[in-house]
């Protein structure tokens, strides 16, 4: 039955410290309500058996929080870093050249940001993370990540072309369910939802 399957759930990080931006490789902290988001969006989580995370502060300090109150083991993993923008990092969308912007959105796997990672080394460093993350024999993992990441491996299990990786929209504290199955089977999309304040997204 699918119940007794593996589950992983991804959780991107809640709000940072200042304005929103393109926040690659620059490691703010979270702020006071990032806190608050990633607490109400694990509240639920009542079965998980590991926590794994990006090494960023705004990950990896929940992470630790986390996996000391619950006596779980944590492992930090680098393949989970966000994607580094280049000369893009730590600017809004509005300060990006338009045209440039435009093309990042048109054609997100032949253009990258200035002296950015690119987008098929960025894929292959967190697919790489994600086969070594299935491979943990643990029945329900919780991934503490960001946003690009968790858009990269929504893309593998439904298959998706790099130009609807735009479309996904993760919002701070989203979580993500994927179901594992065995071989042959693939790993399905049981759901992908932004946290509703005050609700319990878990479920």
């Amino acid at each position: 039955m699918t119940a007794d399957l593996p589950l992983i759930d991804l959780l991107r990080h809640g709000e940072c410290v200042g304005a929103p931006c393109f926040r690659g490789g620059r490691d703010d902290p979270l702020s006071d309500e990032g806190w608050d988001q990633m607490e109400q969006a694990t509240a639920g989580l009542a079965t998980l058996s590991q926590i794994i995370s990006s090494p960023s502060r705004r990950c990896a300090a929940f992470a630790e929080s986390l996996a000391l109150r619950l006596g779980l083991p944590l492992l930090l993993m680098d393949d989970f870093r966000e994607r580094n923008f280049g000369v893009w990092e730590g600017l809004t969308a509005a300060e990006i050249p338009p045209a440039e912007f435009a093309r990042l959105l048109a054609d997100p796997g032949g253009f990258n940001p200035p002296q950015g990672e690119p987008l098929g080394a960025f894929r292959a460093r967190v697919l790489a993370g994600w086969r070594q993350l299935c491979a943990l024999p643990s029945p329900h993992r919780l991934l503490i990540t960001h946003g690009g990441v968790i858009r990269v491996l929504i893309a593998e299990v439904l298959q998706m072309r790099d130009r609807a990786l735009p479309c996904l929209e993760v919002p701070p504290a989203c979580l993500t369910r994927i179901r594992l199955h065995p071989p042959p089977g693939r790993p399905s999309l049981v759901y992908h939802r932004p946290l509703v304040s005050g609700q319990n997204p878990s479920g």
